[in-house]
């Protein structure tokens, strides 16, 4: 997500001093079905800005005549951009999903800011993703469409790094515009390899990588190549490095070409605030990690020589962490869930172990991200999970079931950890009532609405977070436990439906995923109003039977945070003839 101004700017952490970053930021974890526990392929995604209304899209599938044009809006803004022509059959949408289980999510790197704008382009990343979701049947159909829609109508926006999955394959690509001058973009696409994972969180990740060999590699003119042949696990435009050389971004050896360190150089931002939260989703999942921790936390080292003994011509990052790693145990949506809600406990940066989490440790520092003390800038942690997201999504896609019934988005509103994943099958043909688009607004208020009930819990929490969100966390696992027991006897019933007729079971379905979606909210609402009476004016009220009156207790602010109040007033609160 981003700022379209700001994010060209979104890698540069200090820009003239000025400790600049994008409101926006996004992460995404890639899972392929060998590193998965059933088999299934799954991207997460955290659609993170302070000025988007979660919600969940659908575009109902649909033929249109030859020469139909349609119009194009920037996603971010609603800004106009321009007509593209529209494909002659649009498919069924659901969020970020289709009814292939063709699945795609985000993030933004901003890079290199002169490229971060193209006169006259027409195609923004969120139109990228949504109108390839509505006309492609593959991951691979997928990237060929990024390319026809970017070289034929130009690309609007700042660099971007994109996950694409089906329910066989999944893929990163990283693309950058061109800038004005020259339309379309440059990009890399490569497939993750069957049994490892990947992840990306708003700076380019993909650095060295095969060149076309035509056996595993290709450029973007053997696009039939690629469609065929499975084998091909590398696809890149024609000129990445041509153009990069033309403009004097990259100096040295073909082989030694880096994507990411040409056109998104990472600094200490881009590692601290974005690249941490994959080291922390591979943290989980691998050993060793800890020999990244320091590149982790923004420590960027350039040495002399690249790894194959090279000079290091053009000045690249030379510790950088893998692209992928294989995980040492197998991942369930429940793990991806979990992935999400990550806000580097256990490690020297958890934010709930330090001073700014206060009595009730917060594990959130309110933006700006960066400040300033006597001339020195800090700044604050950006871990996965954050208050500002409008929705996030782990994607499923299963390849031994119908399309319909196969892919599901488990969908969630605002911040991860206070949210509960709900069950979307990607073939229904509506969304919930309580997640549909135009029920509610950033700056207007509907009490049905996903987005502004689960904003009232997890804002709540944020007050007493030590005390609150435990019973939180335990009514979403309640949910969330219920939903993936649910799930095969919810697939069989649908694979059964399926097999008489399948827009029975699109319609079971719907009515399932949709009725799922407004009772949680429902419940929720419920929820808050339990939380706020038990919880408000600082104590804690349990029932007390029999009795017309709760149960009250006051547990204040806690000895740890006591100290530290009696340690900055001294005296000041001292009362009088106490024990010294």
């Amino acid at each position: 997500m981003k700022n379209r101004i700001l994010t060209a700017l979104l890698i540069t952490f200090f820009i003239a001093g000025s400790g600049i970053f994008s409101a926006r930021a996004c992460t995404n974890y890639l899972i392929t079905k060998g590193a998965s526990v059933d088999g299934s392929t799954m991207i997460s995604y955290a659609a993170d800005s302070h000025v988007l209304y979660g919600e969940l899209y659908h575009w109902a599938a649909g033929t249109w005549p030859e020469g139909t044009l349609m119009d194009v809006y920037e996603w971010d803004t609603g800004k106009y951009l321009g007509k593209i022509e529209q494909a002659s059959q649009t498919y069924n949408v659901v969020g970020n999903i289709n009814e292939f289980q063709v699945s795609i999510g985000e993030t933004t790197y901003g890079g290199l800011p002169e490229l971060g704008s193209q006169e006259g382009a027409i195609i923004d990343y969120g139109s990228l993703i949504y109108l390839t979701l509505q006309r492609a049947r593959s991951a691979r159909e997928a990237i060929r469409i990024y390319h026809e829609l970017t070289s034929t109508y130009g690309y609007y926006s700042s660099g971007e790094s994109f996950s694409i999955a089906d329910a066989n394959e999944v893929w990163i690509l990283e693309l950058i515009g061109k800038g004005n001058g020259q339309k379309g973009a440059v990009w890399v696409a490569r497939m993750v390899p069957d049994g490892y994972v990947s992840g990306h969180a708003n700076q380019a990740r993909i650095t060295t990588f095969p060149k076309a060999d035509g056996k595993t590699s290709v450029t973007s003119d053997n696009f039939d190549l690629f469609m065929k042949d499975k084998n091909i696990q590398t696809i890149y435009s024609t000129d990445v490095i041509s153009f990069a050389r033309e403009k004097g971004f990259f100096k040295g050896k073909d082989e030694n070409f880096s994507f990411s360190d040409t056109y998104a150089p990472v600094d200490f931002g881009g590692a601290r605030f974005c690249e941490i939260r994959v080291w922390s989703m591979f943290n989980d999942v691998t050993d060793d990690m800890n020999n990244y921790w320091e590149y982790a936390k923004g420590n960027i080292e350039h040495g002399k020589k690249l790894a194959n003994g090279d000079e290091n011509t053009d000045k690249y990052a030379t510790n950088r962490m893998p692209l992928w790693v294989k995980p040492n145990k197998k991942i369930s949506p429940l793990d991806m869930f979990e992935f999400m809600r990550d806000h580097l406990e256990g490690t020297e940066l958890d934010m709930s172990q330090d001073v700014g989490a206060g009595a009730f440790g917060v594990p959130y520092r309110w933006r700006p991200l960066t400040f300033e003390v006597d001339g020195v800038s800090y700044c604050n942690e950006r871990a996965t999970a954050t208050q500002q997201t409008g929705f996030s999504f782990v994607s499923q896609m299963r390849n031994w079931l119908p399309d319909p019934i196969g892919g599901i988005i488990w969908f969630g509103l605002d911040d991860a950890s206070c949210s509960v994943y709900m069950p979307m099958y990607c073939g229904i043909t509506r969304a919930p009532r309580t997640m549909e688009r135009g029920n509610g607004a950033l700056m207007r208020w509907s009490s049905d609405a996903a987005f502004w009930v689960f904003n009232q819990v997890s804002n709540f929490a944020y007050t007493r977070w030590n005390a609150i969100y435990p019973e939180v966390k335990e009514k979403i696992d309640g949910y969330e436990q219920e939903f993936v027991a649910l799930t095969p006897m919810i697939d069989e019933k649908a694979k059964a439906l399926y097999e008489k007729n399948p827009n029975l079971a699109v319609a079971y379905l719907t009515d399932y995923s949709t009725s799922t979606g407004n009772r949680v909210t429902n419940e929720w609402q419920d929820f808050y109003h339990h939380l706020f009476m038990k919880f408000m004016d600082g104590n804690i009220k349990t029932p007390n039977p029999g009795q017309q009156n709760p149960n009250v207790s006051q547990p204040g602010y806690g000895e740890k945070f006591n100290r530290q109040i009696v340690t900055e007033t001294g005296d000041k609160l001292k009362v009088k003839g106490s024990a010294h």
